[in-house]
């Protein structure tokens, strides 16, 4: 068996950080409420290319999908919702909170051309799963120019 320890905590420490430069992304857009620059809940998401097309994934308990908005433009992916805290309690006492509450946006760069007018969507047991397919890559496609020779 394979010792991977200093390789996984460097993932670990990466994937930590991509977390925290992605919620300062959000920081920066003026469309989030005052509740979500607050940091109450940021969903966690993993986005996964096959051959067929983009299965994005995000974990969202708690968020009934009726009130859930997903929304496809200029490229980007956007979440927004509010994910409900489930202590029924007026003022309850906590010992420990990790999890968080209230409204959220989570914005996702679709860095792969995709059909979202044949994106399929569907929320089971707190896990969002959206699946887009590939559409082919027309403008970024490496073309070869043949060159010939010119008159003398």
């Amino acid at each position: 068996m394979t010792d991977f320890g200093p390789y996984l905590e460097f993932v670990r420490i990466q994937t930590e950080m991509n977390k925290l430069f992605e919620s300062l992304q959000e920081l920066r857009d003026p469309d989030i409420g005052a509740e979500a620059r607050a940091g109450v809940f940021v969903p966690n998401v993993d986005i996964c290319e096959t051959e067929e097309g983009l299965v994005v994934e995000a974990e969202l308990p708690g968020v009934d999908p009726e009130s859930l908005i997903v929304k496809v433009g200029d490229g980007n992916l956007s979440l927004e919702g509010v994910k409900l805290n489930l202590c029924h309690d007026e003022a309850p006492t906590f010992f420990r909170r990790d999890r968080g509450c209230g409204p959220f946006r989570r914005i996702i760069p679709l860095n792969v051309p995709v059909n979202t007018h044949r994106a399929e969507a569907s929320l089971d047991h707190g896990l969002l799963r959206i699946h887009f397919p590939k559409v082919p890559n027309k403008r970024g496609e490496a073309v070869q120019i043949p060159v010939r020779a010119g008159k003398d």
